[in-house]
């Protein structure tokens, strides 16, 4: 989910603005079934003939849900940022750079992939093969959605329903113990940081809405003067602004800790730093609008509880 900041944090701005539950047995079959269906993407209607059998994808978001919902065994080829599950058929693929002969090079019967860049999806289609575009989620029920979408092309239906019902009722159930057990979390500002140079997140996208749900502030929104959801705070006006919580989606890709961010100039007065609310988040469970959707919650809900 790593090409290194600020690179990362393009991608990021790029695609969330169009940015351990549940998980499925990969050992089940699709659904048999003798007429196509149609799923409407992103890329308009899409006409599956029949469930695949050789699927590309070339979105580390829809790798985590295809194999949630059962369909890992269809799956012949990942791209080269899909991680996770582990047992992935990782390949050499890019999704930020796709090239659509290596991708014809699979026999796919469908590719799915969340960015139609350098004309990949109409190039696909010209040689027929079925393309779902399903690009990142700008609303937590765009999950959903995309989840039942692949469920309903590759014939995991009723898992798609499955993991989708239960992803609610464990978020619901997070979010409302958090509410009744600290119901004041409403006085709590966050920085979500998504790389050490300061670019950030505004709760008007889709990570900003996830922490709405706690009822948390974001302390970047007053300084997205372009309204684009992802601006560069300044240090002054972080270090003014003061969050009550701090996490870090760079951990992973840029080394970032409690311990980098309290070396940093003017941090050390920060309240999250001297009460240890620095939380270092796994950087493509932050990222990623999929399954684990259901842990970036979880962890959003340990901060608040962590005595300061």
């Amino acid at each position: 989910m790593r090409p290194v900041r600020p690179l990362y944090a393009a991608m990021v701005l790029g695609v969330l603005t169009l940015a351990g539950c549940g998980r499925s047995s990969d050992t089940s079959s699709p659904t048999p079934r003798t007429t196509p269906v149609t799923v409407r993407a992103g890329n308009g209607s899409v006409t599956v003939p029949a469930p695949p059998k050789r699927i590309v994808v070339l979105s580390p978001t829809a790798t985590e849900m295809l194999f949630a919902i059962g369909a890992g065994p269809q799956v012949v080829a990942v791209d080269d940022q899909s991680t996770y599950p582990a047992n992935a058929p990782l390949t050499k693929l890019s999704g930020f750079k796709p090239n659509s002969e290596a991708v014809i090079g699979y026999r796919p019967d469908l590719v799915v992939l969340s960015n139609d860049t350098d004309g990949i999806v109409a190039a696909l289609r010209k040689v027929k093969i079925p393309v779902l575009l399903e690009p990142s989620a700008v609303k937590i029920d765009d999950t959903y959605d995309q989840i039942t979408d692949l469920g309903t092309a590759t014939g995991h239906v009723s898992e798609a329903g499955k993991l989708t019902t239960d992803m609610r009722q464990q978020i619901d159930a997070t979010v409302r113990n958090i509410r009744t057990a600290m119901p004041t979390t409403n006085g709590l500002t966050y920085y979500h940081e998504l790389t050490n140079d300061l670019f950030t997140v505004t709760s008007k996208t889709f990570i900003g809405q996830v922490y709405g749900l706690f009822g948390l502030r974001d302390v970047a929104d007053a300084a997205d003067k372009a309204g684009t959801g992802y601006p560069k705070l300044s240090q002054e006006s972080l270090v003014t602004s003061d969050p009550s919580l701090i996490f870090l989606a760079d951990t992973a890709c840029c080394g970032q800790s409690a311990q980098t961010v309290a070396k940093r100039p003017g941090w050390k007065d920060l309240s999250a730093v001297k009460r240890g609310r620095i939380v270092p988040l796994n950087d493509d469970i932050a990222s990623r609008w999929g399954p684990r959707l259901v842990d970036f919650v979880k962890a959003i809900a340990a901060a608040i509880q962590k005595p300061a």
